[in-house]
């Protein structure tokens, strides 16, 4: 079995227009979301073994504070530009690039991109994956170059708003 976290990247601020996209930090809501986000995930099994962000300062961002959170090392996150601006199949094919030897991997990324992925990949109906919302699934194989083809189970969607906490 593999596991597979999909986390949004918190909340990103908006207060320069002449930032980049790219650049944009969280905001402070995103900074009160992530830790939260992360405090979940910590109590959660199994922990990803490895983590993977977008490019992307709020991606990132995100991704080291959820890493903190389980004790991962900061500097073995894993950024990807890839993540940045793709489509679900692009994903996908970097889930496909993943070690056999990893049964539970982290992505933190972007909306559309990660609601459409989880829907196909699970066969869930999730409207939107707001900011800082994770999704845990888990598919019926040994091997990370079959997903896509192995449909997969969505075990939790998670959200800052879902529960006070």
């Amino acid at each position: 079995m593999k596991t597979l976290y999909l986390s949004r990247h918190a909340k990103s601020s908006w207060n320069n227009a002449n930032m980049s996209d790219h650049a944009r930090p969280l905001n402070e809501r995103g900074e009160q979301d992530a830790p939260r986000m992360g405090k979940r995930l910590r109590k959660r099994k199994p922990q990803p073994q490895i983590i993977i962000s977008s490019s992307a300062v709020r991606a990132e961002t995100t991704a080291t504070i959820l890493a903190e959170a389980i004790d991962y090392p900061i500097s073995e996150i894993t950024i990807d530009e890839r993540l940045y601006g793709a489509e679900p199949i692009n994903v996908i094919l970097i889930i496909r690039e993943l070690d056999d030897a990893i049964d539970c991997a982290m992505l933190v990324g972007h909306n559309p991109t990660f609601t459409h992925l989880i829907n196909a990949l699970s066969g869930s109906q999730i409207e939107n994956v707001p900011t800082c919302g994770m999704a845990i699934l888990r598919f019926p194989t040994d091997t990370w170059s079959k997903i896509g083809q192995a449909q997969g189970e969505l075990l939790d969607f998670d959200y800052p708003k879902k529960t006070t906490d």
